[in-house]
């Protein structure tokens, strides 16, 4: 939890970065796509606009503060910022230099806006002022997310909840498999895209599940196993039977939850029962194992031979993100500045009438 909320010198440094990788993105306003000429000679496409007014409600990461409002800028969007009380006083640092940074840019006043009181019923206000916010984009626990897909009269756009899986297929390289597995639990583990489930087909268990549980105890993670992979993880200190609900659960912590498979199909059932629809990723040196994973695993990004970690807008060359949706409507995955605008159909003639 804490690490969420520390800004140190290198983390402010990327957030630093990050606004100068959207600054140097291509404007998506303005474009004109799928540009055709029918047959009456009419030119008929797509105009990307700005969405209008982006409302963002976020507990306890004080790096959103400067994510969302400069891709709401960059996008041609005014932004409305409410910060959880936990990083209240860091966030309103932030919003203040992006504020300042509007002015001096020379662009309309109140572009960017944080609320700066702490109560909780100016949520409710926000959520209930569908004629002055177009968007509200909630970032945080269940709980926020919940409230805010329940109570708000206005679109919203909801996720971030992680709940992901790895999976090691029978033809996967177990070499490859265990730097994938490391990084995606241990780099960030209080992140949406850490890996919380680790599924491992029962061809390579007996090798592969006593080897990782060794190497992530070294690194201090906690591995609630069932009973196949407790029997062969044997001693392992760091190894705890596996309770039902913690299949369901999104750890945010170094914990993860280790299941031993019969099959592919055993393996894209339980992330159907239990993923939230985020990060899936399996390691196979199989194309058709792989080719199906991608095309059955339901989740807003679906990784092959590669850690879940990477499901991030700067990865993925956005410059940063507002968020990570879990939603299939209008977005999906990691959400930048194009995912901020709409468009509107334009028509360009020379004088045609229709009969």
């Amino acid at each position: 939890f804490l690490d969420r909320m520390e800004l140190t010198p290198e983390r402010i440094a990327s957030m630093a970065g990050d606004v100068r990788a959207v600054a140097d993105l291509p404007d998506p306003v303005g474009q004109i796509e799928e540009l055709q000429t029918r047959p009456n000679g009419l030119q008929v496409g797509r105009m990307r606009v700005p969405l209008g007014v982006i409302g963002a409600i976020y507990e306890s990461r004080p790096n959103v503060t400067i994510d969302i409002a400069s891709i709401c800028l960059k996008s041609g969007n005014g932004v409305l910022l409410r910060s959880g009380s936990d990083a209240h006083a860091s966030s309103a640092v932030l919003a203040a230099i992006a504020a300042r940074a509007v002015e001096e840019a020379g662009l309309p006043a109140h572009a960017v806006e944080f609320i700066q009181s702490t109560d909780r019923a100016e949520v409710g206000e926000m959520l209930r002022a569908a004629d002055q916010i177009d968007l509200m984009i909630p970032r945080g626990g269940a709980d926020l997310i919940r409230r805010v897909r329940d109570e708000a009269t206005m679109p919203t756009i909801t996720g971030g909840i992680g709940v992901c899986h790895t999976y090691i297929d029978a033809d996967a390289d177990l070499g490859m498999a265990e730097p994938i597995v490391v990084n995606a639990k241990t780099q960030r583990p209080s992140v949406c895209n850490a890996m919380d489930t680790l599924l491992v087909h029962r061809d390579v268990a007996a090798e592969f599940v006593p080897h990782i549980t060794r190497v992530l105890g070294k690194r201090g993670v906690t591995v609630h196993v069932d009973g196949r992979a407790g029997a062969l993880a044997g001693e392992a200190p760091n190894a705890v039977p596996v309770e039902d609900e913690d299949y369901d659960r999104e750890w945010l912590s170094l914990d993860c939850s280790l299941r031993v498979v019969d099959s592919l199909d055993d393996a894209l059932a339980h992330i159907d029962a239990h993923g939230s629809g985020h990060s899936e990723a399996i390691v196979s040196d199989s194309y058709a194992a792989a080719q199906r994973f991608l095309r059955e695993a339901d989740a807003s990004a679906v990784f092959v031979n590669a850690s879940t970690y990477f499901n991030d807008g700067a990865q993925f060359g956005l410059g940063c993100e507002v968020g990570i949706s879990t939603g299939k409507m209008h977005a999906r995955g990691p959400m930048g500045l194009r995912e901020l605008t709409s468009y509107k159909w334009v028509v360009l003639g020379r004088g045609q009438i229709r009969t």
